[in-house]
């Protein structure tokens, strides 16, 4: 083969590579958003599973005895 055909066929193979390469880093992008959202709501609900047992601590009484409720 010329050189010429030897560089077109280089570039051919650049340029393919190239399409793969993107296709390659936008189903990338499309994952990251996507944990990103998971990561989002996950922490979310760890903030609300947080703030329920936080409620619930404050319910217990402070010196660790059972809390009486209702005449004794």
């Amino acid at each position: 083969m010329s050189k010429l055909e030897d560089l077109v066929e280089r570039v051919d193979r650049l340029v393919l590579r190239h399409q793969e390469l993107k296709r390659t880093s936008a189903l990338i992008e499309q994952q990251l958003v996507a944990v990103t959202s998971e990561r989002d709501s996950l922490r979310s609900r760890l903030a609300a599973a947080r703030a329920r047992i936080d409620a619930l601590l404050e319910r217990l009484p402070a010196d660790g005895s059972p809390r009486r409720e209702g005449p004794p």
